[in-house]
């Protein structure tokens, strides 16, 4: 009997990520907005973007890697591709960002959430500002950019696509405050998602779980605290890019994550055993 539930999960995993409609030709032309593209799985998800024949515009908080992720994409292709730097710490930038997204491109069809805010793992990191900064950067910012994005994306029958992280539906010790926003975010749009269905607009959104990615900066956040491994950053944007093409409603990746967040949901109370196969207790207590 067990072995025949397995084969039975196995099967139905494997449809679910492998058996979608992704036509690559369907982002050619396509008009995307990306955020957080100066570095990490934003950056690979410009240059998929870029081969993928889509006009870009791209925004982060440092303009000379920018630039130079700008230059790669017309390299690759992209016929049209435009920056402008933007510090989504300020209340006032993403009306900035989508008004100029919008002056360049002349609408939208894909808006692409993925910048970051990112606080040090460990104790320290449990301060009123920094929460309240972590809270502006990682979930208010993403509402005012969808609700200034969305009449377009609504002419145009488009997609919304939201980079989060495993840490939005499994808490982890030692990130208090980073899974508090990733918690909101995901349910902010997980509610949305649910709205637009019952008003029929026609604008897909896809929530993308992401792990730890394959780049310095996260895993220097991390060092000595978690022992889960990084993952390959061009297959975890090809992943999110198929998502919001295909227009599903998740993304899981590693698929395992999917998994894991079923498990949470049966087992919602892991035992110590658990955190300490996952964390360094002896590293973020000392932080």
């Amino acid at each position: 009997m067990k072995v025949l539930l397995l084969t039975g999960l196995g099967a139905l995993f494997f449809t679910y990520y492998w058996a979608d409609n992704f036509d690559p030709a369907s982002l050619q032309g396509a008009r995307v907005l990306l955020t957080g593209a100066s570095a990490g799985i934003g950056e690979e998800l410009a240059y998929h973007y870029a081969r993928l024949g889509s006009h870009l515009v791209l925004t982060a908080h440092t303009e000379a890697f920018l630039q130079k992720v700008v230059g790669n994409c017309r390299k690759l292709g992209a016929p049209k591709v435009f920056f402008i730097a933007a510090d989504m710490a300020s209340r006032e930038v993403p009306e900035l960002v989508v008004q100029f997204a919008l002056d360049k491109l002349g609408g939208l069809d894909y808006l692409v959430l993925n910048h970051l805010g990112a606080a040090p793992a460990g104790t320290r990191a449990h301060s009123a500002p920094g929460t309240r900064w972590l809270m502006q950067v990682n979930l208010l910012s993403y509402v005012q950019l969808t609700s200034l994005a969305l009449p377009s994306l609504t002419d145009s029958k488009g997609s919304l696509v939201v980079v989060s992280s495993l840490l939005g539906r499994v808490p982890a010790s030692f990130s208090s405050p980073y899974s508090a926003a990733k918690f909101a975010l995901d349910s902010f749009f997980g509610a949305l998602q649910r709205e637009l269905r019952v008003q029929d607009v026609n604008v897909a959104i896809t929530r993308c779980v992401l792990g730890l990615q394959d780049r310095a900066s996260a895993k220097e956040g991390v060092r000595g605290v978690t022992r889960a491994q990084a993952a390959p950053g061009p297959k975890a944007a090809l992943a999110v890019i198929r998502g919001g093409a295909t227009r599903v409603s998740h993304v899981f990746y590693p698929w395992r994550f999917h998994v894991l967040c079923l498990l949470r949901a049966w087992l919602p109370h892991p035992r110590a055993w658990f955190v300490r196969q996952e964390l360094n207790v002896t590293a973020t207590a000392a932080a």
